[in-house]
């Protein structure tokens, strides 16, 4: 993002990377980080898991929460997509992670519709493929 200081650059980055592999590490399916810096002034990230049970994306979105808490990482909030609770989304500010049920996320094609922006392997290394769709 034009403007942004290198440092809160690599903060953006590194909390994109860590969310992405917490997500891995406790069953999230398909996890993608997707660079969305300069593209839009709203976020830098979006962060895409798929999870397979209510019970599951209750878990994935307390160990965000933890995982924030531990960091002095603030979180702007947490809101149900769907009533049937299969789209949660959670806002970090310059991360937002789109927790889907497997459903949703075919439905919605969010890696389809960001097809055209960087993919951002769980390391913070940009792969300028962009996602296939």
């Amino acid at each position: 993002m034009e403007g942004m200081s290198s440092e809160t650059n690599n903060q953006a980055v590194n909390l994109a990377g860590a969310i992405g592999s917490l997500l891995k590490e406790h069953k999230g399916q398909d996890v993608s980080v997707l660079d969305l810096r300069g593209i839009n002034n709203w976020t830098d990230f979006f962060i895409i898991a798929t999870v397979s049970s209510k019970t599951h994306m209750d878990g994935l979105e307390r160990h965000i929460k933890d995982f924030c808490l531990d960091g002095n990482i603030e979180m702007f909030g947490s809101s149900r997509k769907n009533t049937d609770d299969q789209w949660r989304l959670i806002d970090l500010g310059v991360v937002i992670v789109h927790l889907m049920t497997a459903e949703t996320r075919d439905f919605y094609e969010l890696d389809r519709l960001w097809r055209q922006v960087p993919y951002t392997n769980n390391t913070g290394n940009t792969d300028s493929r962009g996602l296939s769709g």
